[in-house]
Protein backbone atom coordinates (compact mmCIF):
# COMPACT_ATOMS: atom_id res chain seq x y z
CA UNK A 1 0.00 0.00 0.00
CA UNK A 2 1.49 3.40 -1.02
CA UNK A 3 -0.04 5.76 1.87
CA UNK A 4 -0.18 4.40 5.54
CA UNK A 5 -2.12 7.85 6.39
CA UNK A 6 -5.32 5.99 5.00
CA UNK A 7 -4.16 2.56 7.27
CA UNK A 8 -5.04 2.23 11.06
CA UNK A 9 -3.78 -1.20 12.02
CA UNK A 10 -5.05 -2.23 14.99
CA UNK A 11 -1.87 -4.06 17.08
CA UNK A 12 -2.34 -1.87 20.06
CA UNK A 13 -5.70 -0.42 21.60
CA UNK A 14 -6.24 2.85 19.37
CA UNK A 15 -8.32 5.94 20.44
CA UNK A 16 -11.26 7.56 18.89
CA UNK A 17 -9.28 11.10 18.98
CA UNK A 18 -6.02 9.12 17.41
CA UNK A 19 -8.00 8.19 14.81
CA UNK A 20 -9.47 11.58 14.32
CA UNK A 21 -5.93 12.88 14.58
CA UNK A 22 -5.04 10.16 11.63
CA UNK A 23 -8.37 11.60 9.23
CA UNK A 24 -7.23 15.30 9.79
CA UNK A 25 -4.23 14.02 8.52
CA UNK A 26 -4.95 12.53 5.56
CA UNK A 27 -7.99 14.90 4.64
CA UNK A 28 -10.05 12.19 2.89
CA UNK A 29 -12.39 11.42 5.61
CA UNK A 30 -11.79 8.07 6.10
CA UNK A 31 -9.61 5.15 7.62
CA UNK A 32 -8.96 1.32 6.29
CA UNK A 33 -8.77 -1.03 9.66
CA UNK A 34 -5.98 -3.96 9.20
CA UNK A 35 -5.17 -6.25 11.76
CA UNK A 36 -1.27 -7.03 12.32
CA UNK A 37 -0.82 -9.16 9.12
CA UNK A 38 -2.72 -5.93 6.89
CA UNK A 39 -5.62 -8.48 6.24
CA UNK A 40 -8.45 -5.75 6.06
CA UNK A 41 -10.81 -6.26 9.17
CA UNK A 42 -12.89 -2.87 8.39
CA UNK A 43 -12.88 0.68 7.82
CA UNK A 44 -13.54 3.86 10.17
CA UNK A 45 -14.96 7.35 8.84
CA UNK A 46 -15.55 10.45 10.20
CA UNK A 47 -19.47 10.10 9.81
CA UNK A 48 -18.98 7.15 11.92
CA UNK A 49 -17.26 8.82 14.92
CA UNK A 50 -19.93 11.15 14.71
CA UNK A 51 -22.81 9.17 15.37
CA UNK A 52 -20.66 7.11 17.83
CA UNK A 53 -20.64 10.76 19.89
CA UNK A 54 -24.14 10.99 19.25
CA UNK A 55 -24.51 7.16 20.84
CA UNK A 56 -22.56 8.67 24.06
CA UNK A 57 -18.48 7.87 23.04
CA UNK A 58 -16.00 10.44 23.60
CA UNK A 59 -12.56 10.84 22.30
CA UNK A 60 -11.25 8.46 24.95
CA UNK A 61 -13.30 5.98 23.81
CA UNK A 62 -11.33 2.68 21.72
CA UNK A 63 -12.25 2.77 17.79
CA UNK A 64 -12.56 -1.29 18.21
CA UNK A 65 -16.01 -0.36 19.41
CA UNK A 66 -17.14 1.70 16.79
CA UNK A 67 -15.20 0.90 13.18
CA UNK A 68 -17.82 -0.51 10.32
CA UNK A 69 -16.86 -4.38 10.00
CA UNK A 70 -19.63 -4.48 7.46
CA UNK A 71 -17.80 -2.96 3.90
CA UNK A 72 -17.45 -3.51 0.23
CA UNK A 73 -13.92 -3.93 -0.81
CA UNK A 74 -12.24 -5.30 -4.28
CA UNK A 75 -10.45 -7.85 -5.24
CA UNK A 76 -6.76 -6.40 -7.08
CA UNK A 77 -8.01 -9.05 -10.00
CA UNK A 78 -11.39 -7.05 -10.49
CA UNK A 79 -11.58 -4.01 -12.72
CA UNK A 80 -12.63 -0.97 -13.22
CA UNK A 81 -15.84 -1.92 -14.56
CA UNK A 82 -16.40 -3.70 -10.94
CA UNK A 83 -15.78 -0.24 -9.39
CA UNK A 84 -18.13 1.54 -11.40
CA UNK A 85 -20.88 -0.87 -10.45
CA UNK A 86 -19.62 -0.88 -6.85
CA UNK A 87 -20.15 3.16 -6.91
CA UNK A 88 -23.61 3.07 -8.26
CA UNK A 89 -24.24 3.17 -4.50
CA UNK A 90 -24.41 6.42 -3.41
CA UNK A 91 -23.09 5.53 0.55
CA UNK A 92 -19.75 4.04 -1.05
CA UNK A 93 -17.05 6.86 -1.27
CA UNK A 94 -14.04 4.64 -1.24
CA UNK A 95 -13.45 0.83 -1.72
CA UNK A 96 -10.24 -1.03 -0.05
CA UNK A 97 -8.35 -3.24 -3.05
CA UNK A 98 -7.60 -6.27 -1.60
CA UNK A 99 -5.24 -9.23 -2.50
CA UNK A 100 -6.70 -12.70 -2.40
CA UNK A 101 -5.70 -13.19 1.32
CA UNK A 102 -7.90 -9.85 1.93
CA UNK A 103 -4.63 -8.49 2.63
CA UNK A 104 -4.58 -4.22 1.50
CA UNK A 105 -2.84 -3.61 -1.43
CA UNK A 106 -4.56 -0.03 -2.91
CA UNK A 107 -7.88 2.31 -2.09
CA UNK A 108 -9.79 4.17 -4.35
CA UNK A 109 -12.11 6.76 -3.84
CA UNK A 110 -15.25 7.55 -6.06
CA UNK A 111 -13.35 10.99 -6.95
CA UNK A 112 -10.72 9.40 -7.96
CA UNK A 113 -12.46 6.77 -10.25
CA UNK A 114 -14.56 9.69 -11.46
CA UNK A 115 -11.20 11.08 -12.56
CA UNK A 116 -9.72 8.06 -14.08
CA UNK A 117 -12.28 7.95 -16.54
CA UNK A 118 -12.80 12.11 -17.45
CA UNK A 119 -8.92 12.08 -18.03
CA UNK A 120 -9.54 8.59 -20.35
CA UNK A 121 -7.26 6.86 -18.26
CA UNK A 122 -7.01 2.80 -18.74
CA UNK A 123 -5.72 1.28 -15.68
CA UNK A 124 -6.19 -1.88 -12.99
CA UNK A 125 -6.41 -1.53 -9.45
CA UNK A 126 -2.63 -1.22 -8.97
CA UNK A 127 -2.80 2.71 -10.49
CA UNK A 128 -1.77 5.00 -8.20
CA UNK A 129 -5.06 6.57 -7.09
CA UNK A 130 -3.26 9.34 -5.00
CA UNK A 131 -1.51 10.84 -8.01
CA UNK A 132 -4.65 12.13 -10.17
CA UNK A 133 -5.66 15.33 -10.44
CA UNK A 134 -9.21 15.76 -8.85
CA UNK A 135 -9.42 18.82 -9.71
CA UNK A 136 -10.75 17.85 -13.25
CA UNK A 137 -14.33 16.89 -11.20
CA UNK A 138 -15.06 19.99 -9.52
CA UNK A 139 -15.01 22.78 -12.18
CA UNK A 140 -15.54 26.43 -10.89
CA UNK A 141 -18.65 28.74 -12.49
CA UNK A 142 -16.58 31.48 -14.06
CA UNK A 143 -18.70 34.86 -14.31
CA UNK A 144 -18.23 36.94 -17.62
CA UNK A 145 -19.71 40.26 -18.41
CA UNK A 146 -22.55 38.05 -20.52
CA UNK A 147 -23.03 35.66 -18.09
CA UNK A 148 -21.23 32.41 -16.85
CA UNK A 149 -19.70 29.14 -18.12
CA UNK A 150 -18.92 26.42 -16.37
CA UNK A 151 -16.47 23.44 -17.63
CA UNK A 152 -18.38 19.97 -17.10
CA UNK A 153 -15.13 17.92 -18.58
CA UNK A 154 -11.65 18.18 -19.80
CA UNK A 155 -9.14 16.25 -21.05
CA UNK A 156 -5.85 16.22 -23.83
CA UNK A 157 -9.19 15.59 -26.18
CA UNK A 158 -12.10 17.88 -25.40
CA UNK A 159 -13.71 20.20 -23.92
CA UNK A 160 -16.97 20.74 -22.56
CA UNK A 161 -18.97 23.43 -21.29
CA UNK A 162 -22.38 24.98 -20.25
CA UNK A 163 -22.34 28.87 -21.48
CA UNK A 164 -25.39 30.60 -19.99
CA UNK A 165 -25.93 34.02 -21.38
CA UNK A 166 -27.67 36.91 -19.64
CA UNK A 167 -30.91 38.56 -21.14
CA UNK A 168 -29.94 40.59 -24.43
CA UNK A 169 -26.22 40.07 -23.30
CA UNK A 170 -24.06 38.80 -26.13
CA UNK A 171 -20.29 37.03 -26.71
CA UNK A 172 -17.70 39.08 -28.40
CA UNK A 173 -17.14 38.38 -32.61
CA UNK A 174 -14.54 35.96 -32.15
CA UNK A 175 -12.16 33.49 -33.75
CA UNK A 176 -10.16 30.60 -32.15
CA UNK A 177 -6.72 28.93 -34.10
CA UNK A 178 -6.54 25.59 -31.88
CA UNK A 179 -9.94 24.36 -31.43
CA UNK A 180 -13.60 24.05 -33.11
CA UNK A 181 -16.64 24.28 -31.07
CA UNK A 182 -20.17 22.54 -31.36
CA UNK A 183 -22.28 24.09 -29.73
CA UNK A 184 -26.33 22.57 -28.98
CA UNK A 185 -29.40 25.37 -27.47
CA UNK A 186 -30.73 23.67 -24.27
CA UNK A 187 -33.07 26.59 -23.32
CA UNK A 188 -33.93 29.96 -24.74
CA UNK A 189 -32.95 31.68 -28.27
CA UNK A 190 -31.46 33.48 -30.17
CA UNK A 191 -29.00 34.93 -32.80
CA UNK A 192 -25.90 33.51 -34.18
CA UNK A 193 -23.72 35.02 -36.46
CA UNK A 194 -21.02 32.87 -38.56
CA UNK A 195 -18.25 34.78 -40.65
CA UNK A 196 -21.28 36.42 -42.54
CA UNK A 197 -23.74 34.26 -42.02
CA UNK A 198 -26.69 35.03 -39.63
CA UNK A 199 -29.28 33.03 -38.13
CA UNK A 200 -31.51 32.48 -35.12
CA UNK A 201 -31.15 29.83 -33.08
CA UNK A 202 -33.73 27.75 -30.61
CA UNK A 203 -33.84 24.91 -28.06
CA UNK A 204 -32.75 21.71 -29.48
CA UNK A 205 -31.12 24.23 -32.57
CA UNK A 206 -26.84 22.45 -32.86
CA UNK A 207 -24.14 25.14 -34.37
CA UNK A 208 -20.97 23.67 -35.99
CA UNK A 209 -17.66 26.39 -35.31
CA UNK A 210 -14.73 25.55 -37.61
CA UNK A 211 -11.66 26.47 -36.66
CA UNK A 212 -10.40 30.10 -37.50
CA UNK A 213 -14.67 30.64 -37.97
CA UNK A 214 -15.50 34.57 -36.68
CA UNK A 215 -18.76 34.02 -34.25
CA UNK A 216 -20.76 35.16 -31.36
CA UNK A 217 -24.24 34.46 -30.02
CA UNK A 218 -26.91 37.09 -29.10
CA UNK A 219 -29.77 36.25 -26.57
CA UNK A 220 -32.21 38.07 -27.76
CA UNK A 221 -34.36 37.38 -25.36
CA UNK A 222 -35.40 40.11 -22.42
CA UNK A 223 -36.55 37.76 -19.93
CA UNK A 224 -34.74 34.74 -20.47
CA UNK A 225 -31.00 32.76 -20.20
CA UNK A 226 -29.66 31.39 -23.22
CA UNK A 227 -28.31 28.53 -22.14
CA UNK A 228 -25.75 26.28 -24.30
CA UNK A 229 -23.61 23.31 -23.90
CA UNK A 230 -20.33 23.70 -25.78
CA UNK A 231 -17.56 20.92 -26.68
CA UNK A 232 -14.29 22.20 -28.17
CA UNK A 233 -12.26 19.53 -29.92
CA UNK A 234 -8.68 20.74 -30.50
CA UNK A 235 -4.78 20.32 -29.51
CA UNK A 236 -4.93 23.72 -26.58
CA UNK A 237 -8.57 24.95 -25.06
CA UNK A 238 -7.13 28.17 -23.01
CA UNK A 239 -9.02 31.15 -22.98
CA UNK A 240 -5.96 32.69 -24.59
CA UNK A 241 -7.06 30.91 -27.85
CA UNK A 242 -9.91 34.23 -28.15
CA UNK A 243 -9.24 36.56 -30.52
CA UNK A 244 -12.34 39.51 -30.48
CA UNK A 245 -12.78 41.19 -33.79
CA UNK A 246 -15.83 42.84 -31.50
CA UNK A 247 -16.68 43.52 -28.19
CA UNK A 248 -19.53 45.45 -26.69
CA UNK A 249 -17.68 44.95 -22.89
CA UNK A 250 -14.43 46.80 -24.35
CA UNK A 251 -12.36 43.95 -23.77
CA UNK A 252 -10.49 44.22 -26.95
Amino acid sequence: MRDNLHILVTKEPITVLEALRKIDSNRMGFLVVVDESEKVIGTLTDGDIRRAFISGSSTDSMIADIYTRNFKSLYASDGIPQAIELFKNESIKFLPVVDDGKKLVNIITKRQLHTLLLLDLHADLDYDFLSLDEGVTDYEIFPKPWGFYKTTVMNDYFQSKILSINPKSELSFQSHNHREEYWIVAHGMGTVQLDQSVFSVHCGSSVFIPKGCRHRVINEDEKESLIITEVQIGDYFGEDDIIRYEDIYGRL
